[in-house]
């Protein structure tokens, strides 16, 4: 795991950010955002010195490469983010989140699609790999369930988004259905359901902000090959790619499944 290079004006910021987010983490409270100028970050690049730096500091992950991420944007002309997913909070359906050990501030569910690699990544194959030559690197698919989360104390909406991306990307937990086998689709006909509670179902269709999950991917490996300094990304390795059903509220005790036509389902307990 390394850290990436942080100009020296925002060493200490950095520092503090880690030592605070580890201290959220590790004593199950929020960490006051508004210690820290709204500049105290200077670019995604300190971001994930931060997550590296909580991540070392917790041990969050029993490989020397991350198995689970988390990647996306608003779309393709934006910037793509990422995220390494801690071990523990890696669920498979059908999950409770009332099993987590630790305390959950929010609600929120997005609904994705995640993939599977199905061969290991080089840096030279991570490299040259476009959004066409991903697909090959792709073995399976399967529907998934991010709940949103955060260590800081602020709303959601008013954390900069450093702020956010340094937070693991305001991540709690990932619920994981049943893998199948990986096929193109038309993406921009899938038809995804929401259930929440006794809430009337939510019908979204085409609405992945890039098209395509897979098209994140190139971006995704050689982030991942940075992050292990020019490490081979192990097949097995899993990226959610991003949320079809925008900000999805439930409450203790809702049931809440989502499913994906022609790829399955997830189900979790709140």
């Amino acid at each position: 795991m390394t850290a990436h290079a942080t100009p020296a004006s925002s060493t200490s910021a950095v520092a503090s950010m880690i030592e605070a987010l580890c201290t959220a983490r590790r004593n199950a409270i929020l960490a006051d955002a508004s210690a820290f100028a709204n500049d105290a970050l200077q670019s995604e690049a300190d971001a994930y010195t931060v997550q590296c730096g909580v991540a070392q500091t917790l041990g969050h992950f029993a490989t020397p490469v991350p198995r689970h991420w988390k990647s996306g944007g608003a779309n393709r002309a934006s910037v793509i983010t990422h995220a390494p997913l801690p071990d523990a909070g890696i669920w498979t359906s059908p999950a409770n989140a009332g099993a987590w050990p630790f305390p959950l501030h929010h609600r929120l569910i997005e609904g994705e699609i995640a993939l599977r690699l199905g061969q290991d990544v080089t840096a030279e194959q991570a490299a040259n790999m476009t959004p066409e030559t991903a697909h090959e690197f792709i073995d399976a698919m399967t529907v998934s369930i991010e709940m949103v989360d955060s260590r800081w104390a602020q709303p959601l909406n008013d954390l900069p988004p450093l702020l956010k991306l340094a937070d693991m990307g305001v991540h709690g937990a990932l619920v994981l259905g049943d893998w199948v086998p990986y096929q193109r689709r038309d993406w921009s006909a899938q038809r995804c359901v929401v259930r929440v509670g006794a809430s009337p179902e939510q019908v979204f269709v085409g609405t992945h902000s890039l098209g395509d999950p897979a098209w994140l991917l190139p971006q995704w490996v050689r982030h991942v090959v940075d992050w292990g300094d020019g490490v081979v990304v192990p097949a097995g390795t899993v990226v959610t790619t991003g949320n079809w059903v925008g900000a999805v509220v439930g409450v203790v005790g809702d049931v809440v499944e989502v499913g994906f036509d022609g790829v399955g389902f997830v189900r979790l307990v709140l």
